[in-house]
């Protein structure tokens, strides 16, 4: 293995704190790219990944989140850029694929030098009229599943350590 992609997959941690400003166009294109080449069943490629920077939007995803958790806080932690994972008809294994696209995500934010934070609830939120709502307006179809979403921009906190790895996490038989 490169040493580049272990010292990504060892170092790569949540962030939680996030700077106002919207990260560059590039930077999203490098990380969204780097989502399209996760593994899928059968190569199906049957996910769709929507970018969510529009100020309104950002907030009306981060109100839904919000409401499905139960809290009066921003579940995406202020991140200026809010990605979205939805598996679609043709998935060999779903709920397997969004996840596969969205650790490519966040390790390819890492190196490209973001913040990230994987958010749950996805699923919930889009099973809502409110959810079916936002696809409608997106002009995507409302039988997409929602599988996982990504707080990403530029990092206003520390990174955080590594905790150390459990002695039993390997079993060799």
């Amino acid at each position: 293995m490169k040493m580049e992609a272990m010292e990504v997959l060892k170092n790569r941690r949540a962030i939680r704190k996030f700077k106002a400003e919207q990260i560059k166009d590039d930077e999203l294109n490098a990380v969204l790219e780097a989502g399209t080449f996760a593994p899928t069943g059968h190569g199906s490629q049957a996910v769709k990944i929507v970018a969510v920077q529009s100020p309104e939007y950002r907030n009306r995803v981060s109100a839904l989140n919000a409401s499905i958790l139960g809290a009066d806080m921003d579940p995406y932690y202020g991140a200026p850029t809010i990605v979205l994972i939805f598996e679609t008809e043709g998935s060999y294994t779903p709920g397997f694929d969004g996840p596969a696209v969205t650790t490519n995500i966040v390790n390819a934010a890492y190196a490209a030098g973001l913040g990230s934070c994987w958010i749950h609830r996805c699923k919930q939120m889009f099973e809502t009229e409110e959810g079916k709502a936002l696809l409608k307006e997106w002009g995507l179809p409302e039988d997409l599943r929602g599988s996982c979403s990504v707080a990403l921009g530029y990092a206003d906190c520390e990174q955080p350590q590594p905790k150390p790895r459990k002695e039993d996490y390997i079993v060799r038989v």
